[in-house]
């Protein structure tokens, strides 16, 4: 009877048992008769002890001249050792190589330091790295707080097209691809529009997919292509928006506190910064930011939109979230509502993370009124007959409503504590990298 094949991360189910983990090499130690292979699984990173005089003499010698990142089956007892990565180790009865690394073309990513540049030309690999492993474990368990709290909160999720007809803010940011019959299409950097829709159709959705942005920028916060929850929400006002991005950011930073501690300690996370994320979050109004900048020495005038240097001296203030609202309507887009009160303010917030990580959440209350919209979209100089649908919306049945929208990479930077976004994605794509 062949042994129960585990992961590595079940091993405290069967101590005492002989069983098979499937997995590669990690790393290897060596002295005389005995050898500590370490084992990773994509679940989680296992010491083995091989013993010379306990195996037969090819097991033994298949073991000891194994290379890095060979694929390998070890089969053994699995036995607990708080001393050992993970507290259990397995004592190696036998080991079956899938493939061996050959030592004339090895693995590069080696335990040396490289150079940024090399690790991305090979990121591929480095995603095997126990730093990046964790970096990307944080991200799922922010995707699936993200999906969690919006089911639990009676929204739909609704998929928005990548494909879309017309440049909603103007062509300057977006990626245009070539349709069929010589026809243009652009690629989305927001799925809002279409979520207006169909938040009149269920009152409550959200879309969750990639977004494009064709920004020229080479900065520590910004890829060309990311992920980008949006939730949008009918019969809701700014404050109804506020609520929600509250909500939302409290519940993720609580799962992860929960669920991915010891991603957290590998990545030498400071947790009480995450741990002082709770409700409510500090409010400011952007003309009281543009004051508090200018005592700050900031060049900011009203009317201007915020740098990155601009959001980090805000946030740096407050040990928590930071929401700035009231922007100049000048600086948002065409379909954002204005105050009734003070027209050339927008009816808009903005999310600053703390500790310098900037934006993370940008929205606010949308146009409802068909003529003003109408009136916005000439002001704009965007061709009317490609927002005959959105206006559509405002004929039939309009209400208040609004949203926003959270880049999961940034989010994920700011809970990892990275200097750059470029880790927290699989595969990143930045304005000179495509590859691999």
């Amino acid at each position: 009877m062949k042994p129960k094949r585990i992961t590595i991360s079940a091993a405290s189910q069967h101590v005492g048992e002989t069983v098979s983990i499937p997995g590669w090499l990690y790393n290897l130690r060596k002295s005389g008769k005995i050898a500590f292979p370490l084992l990773r699984d994509g679940t989680g990173i296992m010491q083995c002890v091989a013993v010379k005089s306990a195996l037969p003499e090819p097991v033994f010698d298949a073991i000891k001249d194994l290379t890095q990142e060979s694929s390998v089956i070890f089969t053994g007892k699995i036995r607990a050792d708080e001393r050992a990565p993970g507290g259990y180790e397995m004592d190696v009865e036998n080991v079956e190589v899938v493939q061996r690394v050959p030592e004339a073309d090895p693995y590069p990513i080696t335990p040396k330091e490289h150079g940024v540049d090399f690790l991305m030309d090979h990121r591929h690999l480095w995603l095997r790295s126990q730093r990046q492993h964790a970096i990307l474990g944080v991200r799922h368990e922010v995707i699936r707080a993200v999906r969690d709290y919006f089911d639990s909160n009676g929204f739909t999720l609704v998929d928005t097209p990548i494909f879309t007809p017309a440049a909603c803010e103007g062509t300057t940011t977006l990626f245009e691809v070539n349709y069929f019959e010589d026809e243009k299409a652009y690629l989305a950097q927001s799925g809002q529009l279409y979520n207006e829709a169909t938040a009149a159709a269920f009152g409550k959705v959200y879309c969750f997919g990639p977004t494009f942005r064709a920004e020229k920028s080479k900065t520590r916060r910004h890829l060309t292509e990311f992920w980008m929850v949006e939730p949008e929400m009918a019969y809701a006002a700014l404050e109804d928006v506020k609520q929600v991005a509250e909500e939302m950011i409290v519940f993720v930073v609580g799962r992860v506190l929960e669920k991915r501690r010891a991603e957290l300690k590998l990545l030498e996370r400071d947790v009480s910064k995450l741990e002082a994320i709770q409700a409510p979050f500090p409010r400011m109004s952007y003309d009281d930011a543009v004051k508090f900048l200018q005592s700050k020495g900031s060049e900011i005038q009203w009317g201007g939109d915020f740098g990155g240097a601009d959001e980090t001296l805000l946030s740096q203030e407050h040990d928590r979230p930071l929401m700035v609202d009231g922007y100049p309507s000048s600086v948002k887009a065409f379909y954002m509502q204005p105050n009734p009160e003070r027209p050339e303010v927008a009816m808009c917030v903005d999310v600053l993370a703390p500790e310098g990580y900037g934006e993370v959440i940008g929205g606010g209350q949308r146009i409802h009124d068909y003529d003003l919209l109408l009136r916005r979209i000439g002001e704009h100089h965007l061709p009317k007959d490609a927002f005959e649908w959105y206006l559509d919306l405002r004929r039939f049945g309009t209400v208040p409503h609004g949203g926003f929208g959270m880049g999961i990479e940034r989010c994920v930077a700011w809970l990892c504590g990275l200097e750059h976004v470029r880790e927290t994605i699989a595969f990143p794509r930045m304005l000179y990298r495509l590859r691999p």
